[in-house]
């Protein structure tokens, strides 16, 4: 068995400083480190229990694009900070039948990220008898 102690996410966008701009500056993600020089550059930010690198450039966006799952404490907060920020919210705040609340954005490259929040009572938080 591989005993994983770390994890991330590699992005290759096609306009770095523009990513980095949204990761960074409009998400607000913390900066982990950083590493090389010039605008191809590669920044690694903190994404919870794993990091979310942008480094090198590509042609073209990747087909399909990626899909990022973040959990937030308050769905309707993060939306309210991201649209102040200049996010556009593709799809706002909803409570799905599977009881999680998720909001959907765009990177500056298509990719999907879905803000998720886990309401206190949701079987991922508690369960009964346990």
């Amino acid at each position: 068995m591989v005993h994983v102690l770390s994890s991330r996410v590699l992005l290759r966008p096609v306009d770095p400083d523009r990513s980095r701009a949204f990761y960074g500056e409009q998400l607000g993600l913390d900066v982990y480190r950083e590493f090389g020089t010039g605008p191809e550059r590669g920044t690694v930010y903190f994404l919870g229990g794993g990091f979310l690198e942008l480094s090198g450039r590509a042609e073209r966006a990747s087909e399909p694009p990626v899909r990022l799952w973040m959990q937030v404490a308050d769905a309707g907060a993060a939306r309210d900070e991201l649209a102040a920020a200049g996010v556009e919210i593709t799809r706002e705040p909803v409570q799905e039948p599977w009881g999680l609340i998720e909001m959907w954005l765009r990177d500056p490259d298509g990719n999907e990220i879905v803000l998720v929040q886990v309401p206190a009572e949701h079987p991922l938080r508690y369960r009964p008898g346990i």
